[in-house]
């Protein structure tokens, strides 16, 4: 009855109401970061073993105006190659990457969040895009509308808080019917008091109730949440989908090592939207 709760999945499309308010949008068209709705992450920052550090710089948080597919401009979130790359008082890493949250400039409480997104086919990679309270974790809740750890043909989605998080909450693999990671695709998160539900491309891939949560802890999605986006290395989730553990960067394969070298890997965000909740 439990796995029954935890993981609905269906397969019919969620119209959006053209009628909803915009909360928030960026479409990427002014060539850098907008700093008034974004802040950068730094190197200090580092959790589940990832294997990049965090850089505020042009070389890992790019902006492309002419991709194909795309409406307008592009942000690309590009780990590099940067051996040696010294943390004082936390680590060494050999790559850097970027990490951009709206915390403290923008976060809201129930709603659909959307960003349309392109990914690149790289084994150990662990892009990911996603919303977090404004408190302790897990205990101010995390929704993890996006995440992929280099199967192209399928990402995953979850929710954490109090007593659920980690692979003790409730996940969910979503698998593409048509096309994969590659493409262009719209992942969204519809918030309630009551559910969240997560889609591709407005196909619903998974739900989850507040009467599932409880369940297992405490709600902890009446509060308020920011936006992140940000392009990890190899670490926790990788490693307990590949099992490579034994690799010199653990979850990411030496072939993936020299796609990083060759600057391929990639998360391409064409927009982000958040829009208030549907009114009846």
């Amino acid at each position: 009855m439990l796995s029954f709760l935890l993981a609905v999945s269906l397969v019919t499309s969620h119209p959006l109401n053209s009628d909803r308010e915009l909360l928030f949008a960026d479409e990427f068209n002014a060539g850098q970061l907008d700093r008034d709705k974004w802040i950068v992450i730094g190197p200090e920052f580092w959790v589940n073993n990832e294997q990049q550090a965090y850089v505020d710089s042009p070389e890992t948080i790019q902006f492309v105006d002419d991709m194909e597919g795309a409406d307008g401009g592009v942000m690309a979130l590009k780990p590099k190659w940067a051996p040696g790359t010294q943390v004082p008082g936390v680590r060494v890493a050999d790559f850097v990457s970027g990490r951009v949250e709206s915390k403290g400039k923008f976060d809201f409480t129930y709603g659909r969040a959307e960003a349309r997104i392109k990914l690149t086919d790289h084994v150990g990679v662990w892009p990911a895009w996603w919303l977090l309270g404004n408190g302790q974790w897990p205990d101010t809740g995390e929704i993890d509308v996006l995440e992929y750890v280099g199967e192209k043909d399928w990402i995953g989605v979850a929710v954490h808080g109090p007593g659920y998080s980690g692979d003790e909450g409730p996940v969910n693999r979503y698998y593409f019917q048509e096309g994969d990671v590659t493409d262009w695709n719209v992942y969204a998160v519809e918030w309630t008091e009551d559910e969240m539900v997560f889609m591709v491309n407005d196909d619903v891939a998974y739900r989850v109730t507040r009467l599932a949560i409880e369940f297992l802890g405490e709600w902890r999605f009446d509060n308020p949440k920011y936006l992140l986006l940000n392009f990890a290395l190899g670490g926790a989730y990788p490693v307990k989908v590949n099992n490579l553990t034994d690799a010199k960067y653990p979850g990411m394969p030496n072939e993936t090592v020299e796609a990083v070298k060759r600057g391929e890997p990639a998360m391409y965000v064409d927009w982000v939207r958040v829009w208030a909740p549907e009114t009846e």
